[in-house]
């Protein structure tokens, strides 16, 4: 047994010196993440009615049913992922792994072919294989934004957490989506079903609905445009992005658009982060942009510089970007060379950048930034 704090406890220290707001739907949340935790002070899958039987162990120690885990989906903002780090904090077990989704699926591809690769396989099954060693190392798996978007993903799926929840494996997962929408309209969809199945099965689903968008309110009492270019503005927008992301490690992930990969080197919870470089002087365009917001409820854009003629295709990629993000009432936070007026003073393109100042004008408001927290 621990002395540490439970995640009632912590979340009441939280309300108690205002790090949180009082929000009755997370309170119910945070009660069965209690519940939850309370049942894994003692537990051991090695223990439970699925891995004796899968084992073989007979009835050398007494059998307990694996805890029911946990599925809390619902708009961003909503502290999900913040309510899955309280939890998995106070969780005193060793055996526990908090990763965010995406990161964990790239790990069970390269194991997969790492495992046809390999000339002394263990079993003739890689997934069991993959099973079989995380549940010697995790019992506890905590994925933040679970979302299934490619067809690779869907098929592995479904037999990979049916090995995991046979072993006694316990899951909680953070969505913007509702079960029932998880791989939506996707490729052979129909076979993905049993999985969504067992996700209601195995996992209590609570919804986080209405409410406000934290992150987003925050975000709406601070600037979002930057200038000039020196380490105040860098430290200012390392500070943003910790807090819209709330402290969360940043990760990279490849999003897929008309058959081309774009990068996206630092993201969490629905923030990315790119230099100006990296959106605005490659070969991108509408469709990129578009699958940014997709994706991402606010984008950092650092280093934009003052434009000129010479750099043309940049100056309208940048006015691309931004009339996406504003159609999309996304945020936008700039650190850039000069304010936003002096951005591109002269030259062929001009009058069509007046535009985009205007937008970035609107898109620092605190009416645009408040539209924006609500919209999401």
């Amino acid at each position: 047994m621990t002395n540490s704090p439970s995640p009632l406890e912590t979340y009441r220290n939280l309300l108690a010196t205002h790090a949180l707001q009082p929000d009755p739907i997370q309170l119910l949340a945070v009660e069965k993440l209690q519940t939850l935790h309370r049942r894994l002070a003692n537990y051991d899958p090695r223990t439970s009615t699925k891995w004796t039987e899968i084992f073989r162990l007979g009835a050398r120690k007494p059998r307990v049913e694996p805890p029911q885990g946990i599925y809390m989906y619902g708009d961003v903002g909503r502290g999900k992922s913040m309510l899955m780090d309280l939890f998995f904090d106070t969780v005193s077990s060793r055996h526990k792994r908090r990763v965010h989704f995406h990161a964990f699926m790239l790990e069970v591809h390269a194991f997969i072919h790492k495992w046809r690769q390999s000339e002394t396989k263990i079993g003739d099954d890689p997934i069991a294989s993959l099973a079989n060693s995380i549940t010697e190392e995790y019992w506890l798996l905590c994925f933040d934004e679970f979302q299934v978007t490619d067809v690779a993903d869907a098929m592995i799926l479904g037999r990979l957490f049916e090995h995991l929840f046979q072993q006694g494996v316990v899951v909680v997962a953070t969505s913007n989506r509702i079960p029932e929408d998880l791989y939506k309209d996707g490729l052979n969809r129909e076979l993905f079903l049993p999985f969504i199945e067992m996700i209601k099965d195995q996992l209590d689903v609570l919804h986080l609905d209405g409410g406000t968008d934290y992150r987003l309110d925050r975000l709406a009492k601070n600037p979002v445009y930057f200038s000039p270019l020196n380490d105040t503005t860098a430290k200012e927008m390392d500070r943003l992005f910790d807090e819209l992301t709330e402290g969360s490690m940043p990760h990279s992930m490849v999003l897929t658009t008309q058959g081309r990969d774009l990068e996206v080197k630092i993201c969490a919870r629905n923030v990315a982060r790119f230099e100006f470089e990296e959106l605005c002087s490659r070969p991108l365009g509408a469709s990129d942009y578009l699958t940014l917001v997709e994706h991402f409820h606010s984008v950092l854009l650092a280093n934009v510089p003052q434009l000129s003629p010479a750099r043309r295709n940049e100056s309208k990629r940048f006015v691309t970007l931004v009339d996406i993000l504003y159609e999309a009432g996304a945020n936008l936070v700039i650190s850039a060379e000069v304010n936003a007026e002096d951005l591109y003073l002269q030259g062929d393109g001009n009058f069509e950048f007046a535009r985009t100042v205007s937008r970035l004008m609107e898109m620092r408001s605190q009416d645009y930034l408040k539209d924006v927290s609500f919209r999401h």
